[in-house]
């Protein structure tokens, strides 16, 4: 059982990582008051009111559906013009393209419409660009190569809002195309038959959170509907069932970070369910590969299945991903996962190198910036935002990490909680500081002049100083709770899986152990340090590690705390081995 959490964690205040260990307050009379009426624990309930959701919103809570979450998809603007002309391809039998983007939101959202067009008996021309030679979205020159294919309508997902130039080409070669997004967008809308985008700025909808998966699944659902209307389907042609792909709107989902609430919840906790299945072979391949075993979960999405899908596209291999997740054919499922598995390797050791260099770099900078920019010549574009990403952990602060070569830098930048960086990068656009650029809060992509990173350097800290005055001061790591060793049970994890799926916006739930003996701690895989606690009292044990955290000031207390007693942060995990479960805690931070 959790313990009372008005508890005082006053050795926080020396924490390893600088944070003040803070434990969510919650309404006591609420948290009875839903565990009595839903008959759910405690734990469970403490846990539902700290994250705002209220006795009526419990049920849809636990048990996300898409019939209770699912918005009808005309809500959107465009929406049904996007349906119509689709619809209008598929009768007329006219060639169609999918352009997408080479992460993993973009090679599901393509694999997720190939899956559906192949359904109707259309193989549609997946268009992945190279990362490295055409960059992000699309470009007047392959458009009008496609053209001159024949292909008449081009659907463009996780890409296009800003694509202005290629898009009036397109136009004005007799290429249609809908935008299939969720990026965000300026005042200007480009040329195209449609632009299916939750976050344009002139859309109402509600769900802004959606990655482009998700608008794409919606698409899908508006399709459907107008075939259906149109009497299109037949015996001989039914309509697809594309709840069955919702592994693949799941996997999307989890890897482009974007927030678990509400329909983006449904499309991930019903996704799992279907992944679990192993119906779709490139992602039961890739998790064979990994001799991963256990059932799905978003952490199998987020760290095995994401990074192998991105790793061509980040070695210039861009359509590996699409083809794997979108083929039937377990033989060129193997070869294809094997493939993947070797870039993702070498992308690996591109990527230590190029953090090493970018650490070093931010180290020597002034640390009392809350936002960094930083720059490398000859950086492999391909890990950069991958890089931003583990700075970001490790800083806690904004991070834009650029590749220059030719004069010209390539960056993605990471944000953190309240810092809008994709607003910031759409007004450097408008300011004339970028060649290109979007990307949403959390996460932006640009491409900027190298003379021109320091005058967007200052443009950026000015852009966001009133945000990151904000979070400047609120180096707080937040506690669902505080739990013994002995607590720290299989029972009390299956209690919180109901609470599952956890990821952005709905965050693993961290607990904190106080006043255990740091028995012994080593360093593992180079990277990461593993430790033994145990209770000074019952003398249980608890097998814990803290990942990538060699070093850093995290990992330095760990290795010089052995026979000390300290409180650690983290969150609990159960694991199988040899057909018994166990638990273990992921560190993610310590205080002695």
């Amino acid at each position: 059982m959790l313990n009372n959490p008005s508890i005082k964690t006053d050795s926080a205040a020396v924490s390893a990582n600088g944070y003040v260990w803070q434990l969510r307050e919650v309404d006591e009379n609420l948290v009875a008051a839903i565990a009595r009426e839903h008959n759910v624990p405690e734990i469970v309930a403490r846990v539902l009111v700290a994250r705002g959701i209220n006795t009526e919103a419990v049920e849809n809570f636990l048990s996300p559906t898409l019939r209770n979450f699912l918005p009808d998809p005309s809500h959107l603007l465009d929406m049904d013009k996007a349906a119509k002309r689709v619809a209008n391809a598929v009768e007329k039998n006219e060639k169609i393209a999918i352009w997408g983007d080479y992460d993993v939101d973009g090679a599901t959202s393509s694999a997720l419409l190939s899956r559906y067009f192949r359904t109707l008996g259309i193989n549609p021309v997946l268009y992945i660009p190279d990362r490295m030679k055409e960059g992000y979205g699309p470009n007047t020159k392959a458009l009008l190569k496609l053209r001159e294919q024949g292909v008449a309508l081009v659907i463009t997902v996780d890409c296009g809002t800003l694509a202005f130039e290629p898009l009036a080409a397109a136009k004005a070669a007799g290429l249609d195309v809908i935008v299939v997004d969720h990026h965000l967008s300026e005042a200007k809308k480009p040329e195209a038959v449609a632009i299916v985008n939750p976050n344009r700025l002139d859309e109402t909808s509600p769900h802004g959170q959606l990655a482009a998966v998700g608008v794409a699944f919606l698409l899908l659902v508006a399709i459907n509907r107008e075939l259906r209307g149109r009497g299109f389907f037949t015996s001989t042609c039914p309509e697809p069932e594309i709840k069955n792909w919702l592994d693949i709107v799941a996997l999307g989902t989890v890897c482009d970070v974007v927030p678990l609430t509400g329909i983006n919840r449904a499309f991930v906790a019903q996704g799992l369910k279907i992944m679990a299945g192993r119906h779709n072979i490139g992602i039961s391949t890739i998790l064979d590969n990994a001799r991963s075993d256990e059932r799905p979960n978003v952490y199998s999405c987020g760290f095995i299945i994401g990074p192998r899908i991105n790793a061509g596209g980040r070695v210039g291999k861009s359509d590996l991903g699409v083809r794997l997740l979108s083929t039937d054919d377990v033989q060129e499922a193997k070869k294809l996962a094997d493939e993947l598995e070797q870039y993702n390797a070498e992308r690996k050791t591109i990527e230590a190198m190029v953090l090493e260099q970018a650490t070093a770099q931010a180290e020597s900078m002034d640390t009392s910036s809350q936002l960094l920019v930083i720059a490398g010549q000859g950086w492999h574009a391909g890990v950069i935002g991958i890089v931003a990403g583990r700075l970001k952990e490790r800083l806690n602060k904004p991070v834009a990490v650029i590749a220059v070569e030719n004069g010209i830098g390539k960056a993605s930048a990471r944000s953190v909680s309240g810092v809008d960086f994709g607003a910031a990068v759409i007004s450097a656009m408008e300011e004339g500081l970028l060649i290109a650029g979007g990307g949403h809060a959390m996460a932006a992509g640009f491409t900027v002049e190298d003379r021109k990173i320091p005058a967007l350097t200052i443009f950026l800290q000015e852009r966001m100083r009133s945000q990151l005055q904000q979070v400047a001061g609120q180096r707080k790591l937040m506690l669902d709770g505080i739990v013994s060793i002995g607590g720290a049970s299989v029972e009390l994890l299956t209690g919180l899986e109901k609470l599952a799926p956890f990821g952005q916006g709905n965050p693993q739930l961290r607990l904190c152990i106080k006043q255990v003996v740091n028995l012994k701690s080593e360093i593992v895989s180079e990277q990461h340090v593993k430790t033994l606690l145990i209770d000074k009292v019952s003398n249980l044990r608890l097998s814990a590690i803290s990942f990538r955290c060699i070093g850093t000031k995290l990992g330095d207390t760990l290795l010089n705390s052995c026979g000390k007693t300290i409180d650690v942060a983290g969150q609990l995990r159960l694991q199988e081995w040899n057909g018994k479960q166990n638990v273990s805690l992921t560190i993610d931070d310590v205080a002695t």
